[in-house]
């Protein structure tokens, strides 16, 4: 019915009585059949996050659709008249947004909540002039390049690691653009692009070749004093929109639109800026916008007329305070009034789990699980289906997840590199220790390329390729103590790593020797999981984290053979080393 509804392009539609997660599914189905693009707009940051998990988990398992259609579209964290407190992160995401709607492509799926509405982007005309295109065969030289990225406010680096950094090295860009998770790297021949790809920050291999991109400037740091518009003047009109709590979202983005204005205030007179009317949206505004759009409302209150209402029977998943025997009951309840029932598991170590608490109390339940993780359960009266969450079952805290694609763990010899100055010790796994010189751009086949300069003993210079990062580390030895420099070629190192891996071997075999003869006793072997064990681990409120997850099961099968244990578990403080602790104990 909604899809009919929203097919003919009714502008006002209401829709309630939908519970938890089940929202999820309808704008799922909506978007798999119209072929429209959909903009939901979510009360907060939080609720905006759990919804845009659950969708790309719906349209991931849909074969006619890709969870990459589903796009957040968040706040840049800034506030009135502050630029620098924007978070980069957040532009990422925005600027994705923009241009995958200016590009034209298919439609997508966007969440988005009243605060990121709040601030007015930069216009279609402005965003088109100022993206920079590059295409294989183009004929640019790299001067200009240069100066156009500088003229775009980014940063010249050594290495990028951040969107907004760019590094040249000879007859190569790397460019990492405010639209794309990983940066670029275009490779010249002259004057004529011969190459692009994207690459990956830690290990600097290429990714997926490309024929064309577009390089996007920080469009909320550039243009803060171009013409702007509000988001939804910027999306297609064919949009439609599915609204939570309209009249709560409006009033919000009048309270903080007060707050522009008296930040506005604050700086009459020191420098001239634009008004709030120019950067930021009223409720007012929104609620004006939105007319122009099919609008679906959810949790609508009586003030917005409808042209049609649309009811659903769905209830919130029951709460069962971890107690096992309620569950069944319930579930057995619903197999009796003809309901299928489904449980939406984190991972399969949880779906293991209850069907381990099923056959250890020995009851007969009809269900199925699902690997999947969902916002919060469910069950529609009309589709005859229950969808349970685990995290419900189990009141555990069930996190959200952004997607943050450049903010990913820094190659650590970027990191090292970057730190070092003139002079550090540093050790290269073949040539041995020698100190740094700095980064020196030096002639190769007629080309200027950018090495690492390392200096030995007897004014020996060994120049290292900025690809071989791999291959030295950051000297560490004993402290106030420096270490002894050989000359380049010398034996002293070959012999220094000979003379290690013998020792390695000595000790690697005095180990085997010592595991050999504790094979051979015999210790207790303890039984495999009880209901109580199940029990106990469905306690805890924090899901189990992987590496925890690998850890425990590890130390269960060490517990249920019948030799000696001896295991360390290792990590950082507040990591959860305690409840493995605990699962083993009380096993």
């Amino acid at each position: 019915s909604i899809i009919t509804h929203v097919k003919n392009d009714e502008k006002q539609i209401e829709i309630s009585n939908l519970a938890g997660s089940s929202l999820s599914m309808v704008i799922s189905s909506v978007f798999s059949s119209t072929e429209k693009p959909l903009l939901l707009i979510c009360n907060d940051k939080e609720e905006a996050a759990y919804y845009l998990n659950d969708l790309e988990q719906l349209l991931d398992a849909d074969e006619g659709s890709k969870r990459d259609d589903v796009l957040f579209y968040p706040g840049s964290y800034r506030r009135p008249y502050q630029i620098e407190d924007t978070d980069n992160a957040n532009i990422l995401l925005r600027a994705e947004v923009l241009n995958r709607i200016n590009s034209q492509k298919k439609p997508a799926l966007i969440v988005t909540y009243a605060d990121a509405l709040f601030e007015q982007v930069i216009t279609k005309s402005e965003l088109k002039r100022n993206t920079i295109k590059l295409s294989v065969g183009e004929t640019l030289s790299l001067d200009f390049i240069h100066d156009l990225l500088h003229e775009y406010k980014f940063n010249r680096v050594d290495f990028v690691i951040d969107p907004g950094d760019f590094a040249i090295r000879g007859g190569i860009i790397d460019v990492f653009s405010f639209s794309n998770d990983h940066p670029f790297r275009i490779e010249f021949f002259g004057d004529e692009i011969d190459s692009i790809r994207t690459f990956d920050i830690e290990s600097q291999l290429s990714i997926d070749r490309m024929n064309k991109i577009d390089i996007m400037p920080n469009v909320e740091n550039k243009f803060h004093e171009e013409k702007r518009q509000s988001f939804l003047s910027y999306i297609s009109s064919k949009t439609v929109v599915f609204t939570k709590n309209p009249q709560l979202n409006s009033n919000r983005l009048d309270k903080l639109f007060e707050k522009a204005k008296d930040a506005f205030k604050n700086l009459e007179g020191e420098i001239k800026h634009s008004n709030p009317e120019e950067l930021f949206c009223t409720g007012k505004l929104i609620e004006d916008q939105l007319l122009d759009f099919t609008n679906v409302l959810i949790e609508n209150s009586p003030s917005h007329k409808v042209s049609k209402s649309i009811n659903f029977d769905t209830l919130p998943q029951p709460a069962f305070n971890k107690q096992f025997d309620l569950l069944i009951k319930n579930l057995n309840e619903n197999t009796d009034q003809g309901i299928t029932n489904y449980l939406f598991c984190d991972n399969e170590n949880q779906a293991k789990r209850f069907h381990d608490i099923f056959d250890d109390l020995d009851q007969s339940v009809t269900y199925a699980t699902i690997t999947s993780p969902l916002y919060q359960g469910f069950t529609d009266r009309d589709l005859k289906i229950a969808c349970y969450t685990d995290h419900q079952i189990f009141e555990r805290y069930h996190k959200f997840r952004l997607k943050s694609g450049f903010a990913k763990k820094q190659s650590i010899q970027l990191k090292e590199l970057t730190n070092l100055e003139i002079g550090d010790y540093v050790t290269h796994i073949d040539h041995g220790i020698g100190r740094f010189g700095g980064l020196h751009k030096i002639d190769v086949e007629g080309k200027k390329q950018e090495a690492i300069k390392l200096i030995y003993g007897e004014r020996d210079v060994l120049y290292i390729s900025i690809h071989a990062l791999h291959k030295i580390t950051k000297y560490n030895g004993k402290e106030g103590k420096a270490p002894k420099v050989h000359k380049l070629g010398s034996n002293v190192w070959k012999n220094l790593k000979q003379k290690t891996k013998a020792r390695v071997k000595h000790i690697a075999y005095n180990l085997i020797e010592l595991y050999a003869k504790r094979r051979l006793q015999k210790g207790y072997a303890y039984r495999e999981d009880s209901y109580l064990q199940h029990e106990l681990e469905a306690s805890f409120i924090y899901e189990d984290t992987p590496d925890q997850l690998s850890a425990t099961e590890a130390v269960k099968a060490d517990m249920e053979k019948d030799q000696p244990m001896d295991r360390l578990i290792c990590g950082d403080v507040g990591f959860g080393k305690t409840e493995i602790a605990i699962r083993a104990a009380f096993k």
